[in-house]
């Protein structure tokens, strides 16, 4: 009878141990080592087992663990308030050599990694930043997310090639704002399926991602308060932005979502037909290789709704035409600035707007030679903030 006890309880044992889906490092060179940083007194309860899941040990607060080439470690915790909280309180791996990761994070959360909801804000925040030796991620399948839960998980991980899945469609504020920031060799983005975006949901998501290619698809059509801002900034390799479809805006939704994106030179429609605060600043500035400009079909504008869009996007030849007849505080201060090819724009208004800023500095440093093309009622001055010095105007015949 107590064989038959023993034989069913090693039974139990394995069945557990297979079902638990633990994550796990893999050495893939020598001299590889893994271990948890806490500030702020924080102490999660993290295990780490190197035979399997037989025994297990409490990973202790900046001791490195020894993980020989090809050898595996797994890791568990019971946490169910979360690793990291918000406001200072982070624990986060430190790593030597070269180490993949596989199998789910929510085993730190539950033991066993099968839970799909994340207990608390900025719960994995910081997670494995700075941690250079890490070049693939592990699971994330959380489809309940948290204000700031993968906050710059994967910071400066410059040698990650392989981002996980990210299923969730019902997001939280900020909750992958700056999560891949400085991962230079990122060259493929996992899905984004949400349809629903939240508050700076992916602001900074692939900030100097240099080596990233294609963007994924954004479907959302109703966007949130600074949703899309710096999403892709810097990314230099980037040759092609998804299609924009939304046209319910919010403040600062695309701001600088494109700056800096060197190689771009195709870029979506954008139909939106009301703006809002800042919501197209600076979205395509720096974009040296752009050479034509999308429609802007709104005419009604918000302050420094414009401010430079196009900054600096020196193979620009020819500018949208802005219908727009009222202008709004610097709705296009610095639009143009630096388009040092840009030799012709069209406009709709009839008052420079100059208690507002409107223009300033719209059009420094354009082609010395070019066209404005704009109503009869509005006055023709060659200075600064208005019309370059030596354009030809032309009058739009009613």
């Amino acid at each position: 009878m107590t064989k038959k006890l023993l034989i069913l309880l090693l039974l139990c044992v394995t069945c557990a141990l297979h079902a638990a889906n633990y994550l796990t490092f893999t050495a893939e060179a020598d001299s590889s080592s893994f271990g948890i940083h806490s500030e702020w007194g924080n102490n999660p309860d993290v295990q780490y087992s190197l035979d399997g899941g037989k025994t297990w040990a409490k990973l202790t607060n900046d001791t490195l663990i020894p993980l020989p080439n090809k050898k595996k470690a797994l890791l568990r915790g019971y946490n169910p308030q979360g690793i990291s909280r918000d406001f200072g309180e982070v624990t986060r791996f430190v790593m030597t050599g070269r180490i993949a990761a596989s199998g789910s994070v929510m085993s730190l959360i539950d033991n066993v990694g099968e839970s799909v909801v994340i207990p608390n804000d900025g719960c994995f925040k910081l997670l494995f930043m700075d941690c250079a030796s890490l070049k693939k991620a592990p699971e994330l399948p959380a489809v309940h997310l948290t204000e700031r839960c993968y906050m710059k998980m994967f910071l400066r991980c410059k040698n990650l090639t392989v981002a996980p899945k990210l299923p969730a469609t019902q997001l939280a504020d900020g909750c992958y704002s700056g999560m891949f920031r400085g991962c230079i060799h990122l060259k493929k983005a996992p899905e984004l399926p949400a349809t629903h975006l939240e508050n700076r949901c992916y602001e900074s998501m692939f900030v100097d991602c240099i080596k990233l290619t294609k963007a994924p698809e954004l479907p959302a059509r109703r966007l949130a308060y600074e949703c899309y801002g710096y999403m892709f900034s810097g990314c230099t390799y980037l040759t092609e932005a998804p299609k924009l479809p939304a046209i319910h805006l919010n403040g600062s939704c695309y701001q600088g979502m494109f700056h800096n994106c060197t190689s771009l030179t195709k870029i979506p429609e954008l139909p939106a037909t009301k703006l809002w605060n800042n919501c197209y600043r600076n979205m395509f500035s720096g974009c040296s290789s752009l050479k034509e400009a999308p429609e802007l079909p709104a005419t009604q504008l918000a302050d420094e709704c414009y401010s430079g869009m196009f900054r600096g996007c020196i193979c620009l030849i020819k500018a949208p035409e802005l219908p727009a007849t009222t202008l709004t505080k610097s709705c296009y201060e610095n639009m143009f600035r630096g388009c040092t090819q840009l030799s012709e724009i069209k406009v709709r208004f009839t008052d420079w707007g100059e208690k507002w800023k409107a223009t300033d500095h719209w059009l420094d440093d354009v082609a010395i030679d070019g066209t404005f093309i704009c109503p009869n009622e509005l006055s023709k001055e060659f200075e600064g903030d208005k019309i370059p010095e030596i354009w030809t105007v032309v009058v739009i015949k009613k």
